[in-house]
């Protein structure tokens, strides 16, 4: 190998290795999720004052982009001594929803994806649910990382509503978005929690994902995986939802 090939390879190698290294250790996103101390109705429609007052994720990010349109999604989250709640608002020109009911095969529809390490020091042991405008879910566990078997695990008492803007199924016309409204137990992670009911103070690992659609289909996430091909179950890239003692939608005067 002449000297100007080897030291090609050499910086590519080098340019690997520091583009990992900086995946790795790249900062996580953070998000406080705020108490509620009202009621939530979960019908879909978020319009109480404690959705308008919660604080969004961010931005999700585009990873794997490649072409077509990114449609961006707006998620904001709470909880209560019950349920962590999850508001997801899909911007969507053609959405796509077929199935109804749980565990059917969602990968055609246009989904929306929680995935949630209940210990934060063990982000490899982590859960996931994945939900449709229509209602459909489908939910999974892996207690051993993404490269081990997932585990069988239903989610109970899971509520979930959804409502769309558009014409579900018909790319003849142009859809606006999607809107779905998930109140998930604590119950379900009763045994891995730091507490139960959870505290103000305790921290989670979690992530965010959207895909699906037939048209115009796209992989985006709250934090980036970092990854050359499409790859959600990726749990060191998990970012951190820690749970705050600020309510909403007003501060609770009363603590």
């Amino acid at each position: 190998m002449n000297r100007s090939l080897t030291i090609t390879f050499v910086c590519s190698a080098c340019m690997s290795v520091c583009s990992a290294l900086l995946a790795e250790n790249s900062q996580l996103p953070e998000y406080e999720v705020r108490r509620v101390t009202g009621k939530l109705e979960i019908d879909g429609l978020l319009d109480e004052p404690a959705w308008l007052a919660a604080l969004p994720l961010g931005d999700f990010y585009f990873p794997w982009f490649k072409s077509g349109v990114r449609e961006q999604s707006l998620v904001k989250l709470a909880w209560d001594d019950e349920f962590l709640y999850v508001a997801c608002v899909c911007q969507d020109a053609h959405i796509a929803a077929g199935h109804s009911h749980h565990d059917e095969p969602l990968a055609s529809d246009d989904c929306f994806e929680i995935m949630l390490s209940p210990n934060r020091d063990r982000p490899a042991f982590y859960f996931n649910i994945e939900w449709n405008a229509i209602g459909g879910y489908v939910d999974g566990h892996r207690p051993n990382g993404a490269d081990a078997p997932r585990v069988e695990w239903d989610a109970r008492d899971v509520k979930l509503a959804g409502r769309h803007s558009g014409t579900l199924n018909d790319d003849a016309d142009k859809d606006t978005s999607w809107t779905v409204e998930v109140a998930i137990p604590w119950a379900n992670f009763r045994e891995h929690l730091p507490h139960f009911p959870p505290r103000a103070g305790d921290e989670f690992r979690a992530n965010f994902n959207r895909h699906g659609g037939l048209t115009n289909p796209q992989f985006s996430q709250w934090s980036s995986a970092d990854t050359p091909a499409p790859a959600f179950h990726v749990p060191n890239r998990f970012g951190r939802l820690v749970l705050s003692p600020r309510t909403i939608p007003f501060a609770d005067e009363r603590q």
